[in-house]
């Protein structure tokens, strides 16, 4: 081309340091040089709401419409996303064209060294569902409060007291250097949102030399466990809303799925796996059958089924 590829991402610093990792990885893979990539950084809906949680006002699309219609009326090139923060069902005109290779998929916890050492009744700050539930699963004296904002926002409010712990992705906090921040949990112990620890990185559909480029950097695992994450999400039909974790990984060949629903309360936790092959195309959905026809009504209503 004869300008540099437009990537558009949100602006906040997480959003930031994963854009110079798509745009160094393409730099790498195609020998060009930095300034063959321009980062155009766009607020989203997202970032500008801070006080409610994403439920109450609109979802994951709160940190994608903007990035979208950026993409689709020409002002970016392609789109970088937190794969766990991309909407289940996309617009048919855009394409997930290449995902890095996943970081750590685990969660942090911030302000004790362990969900066991926090002290009875501890106020835990955080605005996702899942960590909620699963959390109160575990100990149910604990309090939950919200807590939004990005990584450096939600941290100063633990320092300032506004809650005494909080979870945080482990692959935001090593993205922005901060790798010796809060004490990892293993996805034993806890499993992470869908796509947790993913980056993607979404096109035009019709735009077939752009996807070209971008598919030069796509990690074939990472997409596929992704890909079956997110067709459990799919088959589940829930929303923000909703408490699911879910975690894919390649097991020596087959594709490894574990999924667990929960509900708010905690009160009623449901696991279940699945190892399947290439072409096993229908199991990340006979997986959620499985989990929806095992809970209970309440539990099932969670998920619009």
């Amino acid at each position: 081309m004869d300008r540099p590829l437009r990537l558009g991402t949100r602006g906040s610093p997480l959003a930031l340091a994963q854009a110079r990792l798509v745009a160094q990885a393409l730099c790498r893979a195609h020998g060009w040089t930095d300034d063959a990539i321009e980062i155009v950084p766009i607020t989203t809906t997202g970032d500008v709401i801070q006080d409610r949680p994403l439920a109450e006002v609109g979802g994951k699309a709160l940190w994608t419409k903007e990035l979208d219609r950026c993409l689709t009326d020409g002002r970016t090139d392609f789109s970088v996303h937190s794969m766990k923060d991309v909407e289940t069902i996309r617009p048919d005109m855009l394409r997930i064209a290449a995902m890095l290779p996943r970081a750590d998929p685990s969660d942090r916890l911030i302000g004790a060294e362990s969900i066991s050492t926090l002290p009875a009744q501890a106020r835990v700050g955080t605005s996702s569902p899942r960590r909620s539930a699963q959390l109160l699963a575990r100990r149910g004296d604990l309090k939950i409060v919200a807590l939004r904002g990005n990584v450096a926002t939600r941290i100063a409010k633990i320092e300032r007291g506004e809650a005494d712990a909080t979870l945080l992705a482990a692959a935001g906090l090593d993205r922005l250097g901060m790798n010796d921040v809060g004490h990892r949990i293993d996805v034993e112990e806890m499993l992470p949102a869908p796509s947790q620890g993913a980056i993607g990185v979404e096109v035009m559909a019709g735009n077939e030399d752009v996807r070209a480029l971008i598919a030069a950097i796509d990690h074939d695992a990472t997409h596929d466990c992704v890909a079956a994450e997110r067709q459990l999400l799919e088959a589940l039909g829930g929303d923000c809303r909703s408490a699911v974790a879910a975690y894919a990984r390649i097991d020596g060949g087959p594709i490894w799925l574990r999924a667990e629903l929960l509900a708010p309360d905690g009160s009623e936790v449901r696991h279940g796996e699945i190892r399947f092959g290439p072409d096993g195309h229908g199991a990340p959905a006979a997986l959620a059958a499985r989990l929806l026809a095992e809970a209970s009504p309440a539990l099932r209503g969670m998920f619009g089924r």
